[in-house]
């Protein structure tokens, strides 16, 4: 899925964590194998193989994250949408990462491609299809986050309550370090080393960052990143970084994205229709948080003013 996961657990039983662990790690490379663009006969690589021609079989798992997507994309009129992989091999933010900046009018030659609409499931079937040639659906904004998800009911129906599964800037913190909630950082966009603005104590909760900072390369001083608008094609320029807490990694992962793309304008009253909270960081370095995490959030120092 492109980035390392980490598993922490609380707990007497080693040996029960170690195994719990295991069968964890199993369910992420199944889901990979499922969900990647990168491996030959995933759902996702022969549901792009046969877009314009046929709905094609694929697991409920993978219909489960499709259908998801579509709420986030109904949600945000479209600003999240996991279509835009038909900008893939244009934006290369991947191992095939080259900092390059792509050709703009072949870029704005796919944009018509990028309609989450014209993807359709059908869940009694079992089966999706991408209803126009040449479109294609990219996981990478959403899977991870399912995951997660399978990974929490996985050390749960085991028997642990008091554990960490984190992938990248996505993790879900379970019950209580040691008798208190989990103390989790917000790392500063622009500051040396990874190191966090804020803290926040949470307990049972899901925490997923995105920012333009992790995939990303400056060229002519021009910030460019992984984090694509669909209307554009073209990074997106409203944020630093955004940080969503919820209780299903599935939607803060999509969420991080979406209100990256969205920018703090929009993206804060969505938030706060759906009682999602959020910390987010603008490109003018300002710190907004939602309602519902003021008085919670400890702000250890501003985040690094830079380009």
């Amino acid at each position: 899925m492109g980035s390392e996961l980490h598993l922490t657990a609380w707990t007497a039983d080693e040996a029960g964590a170690l195994s719990a662990f295991d069968a964890v790690f199993n369910e992420f490379d199944r889901l990979d194998s499922l969900m990647s663009t990168w491996r030959e006969g995933s759902d996702v690589e022969r549901l792009n193989g046969a877009a314009g021609k046929q709905p094609v079989t694929v697991s409920r798992d993978t219909i489960a994250v499709l259908e998801t997507a579509h709420q986030a994309s109904e949600w945000t009129g479209g600003k999240f949408d996991v279509t835009f992989g038909v900008l893939s091999g244009l934006w290369k933010f991947d191992q095939d990462q080259d900092n390059t900046v792509p050709d703009m009018r072949e870029v704005r030659a796919r944009l018509p491609l990028i309609d989450y609409r014209a993807l359709k499931t059908d869940e009694r079937a079992g089966t999706a299809f991408l209803e126009r040639a040449g479109m294609r659906v990219n996981l990478g904004g959403i899977g991870k986050g399912y995951a997660i998800d399978r990974g929490v009911a996985i050390m749960r129906a085991r028997g642990f309550h008091d554990f960490l599964i984190q992938s990248g800037g996505d993790l879900y913190a379970a019950g209580h370090h040691d008798g208190q909630p989990w103390r989790l950082g917000i790392q500063d966009p622009r500051g040396p080393g990874g190191q966090a603005f804020a803290r926040l104590a949470v307990s049972d909760t899901t925490f997923s960052t995105s920012g333009d900072y992790e995939r990303a390369f400056v060229k002519d001083g021009v910030r460019y990143h992984h984090i694509i608008d669909p209307t554009t094609g073209e990074p997106a320029r409203g944020c630093r970084s955004t940080t969503i807490l919820t209780d299903r990694a599935v939607i803060a992962d999509a969420f991080s994205k979406t209100i990256f793309l969205l920018g703090p304008e929009k993206g804060m009253p969505l938030l706060e229709r759906l009682h999602i909270e959020a910390v987010v960081v603008t490109t003018k370095n300002e710190v907004l948080v939602t309602p519902g995490l003021k008085g919670r959030l400890e702000l250890v120092s501003a985040p690094t003013d830079a380009p």
